[in-house]
């Protein structure tokens, strides 16, 4: 009985020695973040791991896929003649072979000719460049299907309305200004801005004259930043913008000619760059505006066409204006004219050559809108005399509303120093 009593207490100490030795409880595991990354939805705080029994924890459910509509294949070149026919609007026919074959789209609004391996197009006469030239493939040509959307398919169908509301506000945007002061004129020290600002004052005039609410960027010598002209339409709820430049080639004095230029749709190739990057898939707020861009591009570039002697450069798309990108209206920049070529900076030079061309822009705008019959212009009448410069207000701008242009020569000093046109620059 004493020899049980010794044992049992033996093994009673050895017992409670033992448990001292062992947790209480069992310690939980460190997190398996891989695990739980998948079963628990994602929060700003990622939720504390509580205890995880022994063995293998559970598999996490397998998200649903989502099941997405089958998308609608896009054809990237499409057949000439069967887009025709699918759009019941034109037929085509073949105008030549030698040396590639051409096409003539006709509708009831016009004809536009096509050239296999070549962007230059012509409607009505008109150069129009495309994004992509027209391709023959099995012998049979074959369009890019951003240049029948953006280009041939408004051509052909025409404005869906007036492109301007009775009493529109325009602005107008003379290029340059300030120490900005453009290209230069190979006959002398004239510069851009000068001439620019000019022909928007003339223009500004003419267009007042129609019942329309015209505001200039700039109605002094001062130099206003890209950023600031797209803001200052923006305050004016402009529903058109022009921005009137002159070109130069120098040292080359053979070019001349006249350019409109669009902003480029999304996908499209510039037709220029001018080292900007083009990068196609970009998207800027003017692109809204494509087919509006595009006719009214047509529309002034056809009626200055009738002034400079239909040295035509054609209708043109670039990414690299920023006085485009920003723009949330209808929105153009013209190139008046070379002043690296003699013959068309001794006719810049001249006010009532300048009178001409801010006539033409005026009827191009007002062409087939709402409200306006002939446009009241007069290119006999002298031109307007001088006016004190505007202020300036606190955005670089000026003050609108100033419808005087320098008579004559233009009494605007020029300080200008280079033949590249900054303007270009993004």
């Amino acid at each position: 009985m004493v020899r049980f009593r010794a044992t049992h207490a033996v093994l009673l100490t050895f017992l409670l020695w033992a448990g001292c030795q062992s947790p209480a409880r069992r310690t939980a595991q460190a997190p398996v973040w891989e695990d739980i990354a998948t079963t628990v939805p994602a929060s700003p705080q990622f939720p504390i791991a509580g205890p995880i029994d022994g063995g293998e924890p559970a598999k996490p459910t397998p998200p649903t896929p989502r099941i997405l509509p089958p998308s609608k294949p896009t054809e990237t070149w499409v057949a000439l003649e069967r887009w025709c026919r699918a759009n019941t609007l034109c037929f085509a026919t073949q105008l030549s072979g030698k040396p590639a074959p051409s096409y003539s789209l006709q509708s009831t609004n016009g004809a536009l000719v096509l050239h296999t391996g070549s962007q230059l197009a012509q409607w009505e006469g008109t150069e129009v460049r495309l994004g992509f030239a027209p391709q023959l493939i099995d012998g049979r040509p074959y369009v890019h299907t951003l240049d029948l959307n953006k280009t041939i398919l408004p051509l052909l169908q025409g404005e869906p309305g007036p492109l301007l509301r009775s009493s529109p506000v325009i602005v107008i945007d003379p290029g340059h200004g300030g120490e900005n002061s453009g290209t230069r004129s190979v006959l002398g020290n004239r510069y851009e801005k000068d001439f620019t600002l000019d022909w928007a004052m003339r223009l500004q005039a003419a267009l007042a004259a129609n019942h329309c609410r015209v505001f200039l960027t700039r109605s002094n010598d001062t130099d206003l930043a890209l950023s600031n002209r797209v803001a200052f339409a923006a305050e004016h709820n402009a529903d058109l913008f022009i921005s009137l430049h002159f070109n130069s080639a120098a040292p080359n004095e053979k070019e001349a000619g006249l350019e409109t230029y669009c902003l480029t749709p999304a996908g499209m190739p510039s037709n220029l760059t001018r080292g900007y990057a083009d990068e196609l898939l970009q998207t800027f707020p003017n692109n809204a505006f494509d087919t509006q861009n595009l006719l009214l591009a047509l529309k002034v570039h056809k009626a200055l066409l009738q002034v400079n002697g239909h040295r035509d450069r054609g209708i043109r798309h670039a990414r690299f204006p920023g006085v485009l990108r920003g723009q949330q209206r209808p929105a153009i920049l013209v190139e008046g004219g070379y002043l690296s070529n003699p013959q068309e900076a001794r006719q810049i030079s001249d006010p009532s050559y300048r009178q001409r061309l801010a006539e033409a822009v005026a009827r191009g705008v007002l062409s087939g809108t709402c409200g306006f019959g002939a446009v009241a212009l007069n290119t006999s009448g002298p031109s307007p005399e001088p006016s004190r410069p505007a202020a300036s207000t606190g955005n670089g701008s000026t003050e609108p509303g100033n419808t005087a242009a320098v008579a004559g020569e233009d009494r605007v000093e020029a300080a200008g120093r280079t033949q590249f046109d900054p303007a270009h620059q993004p």
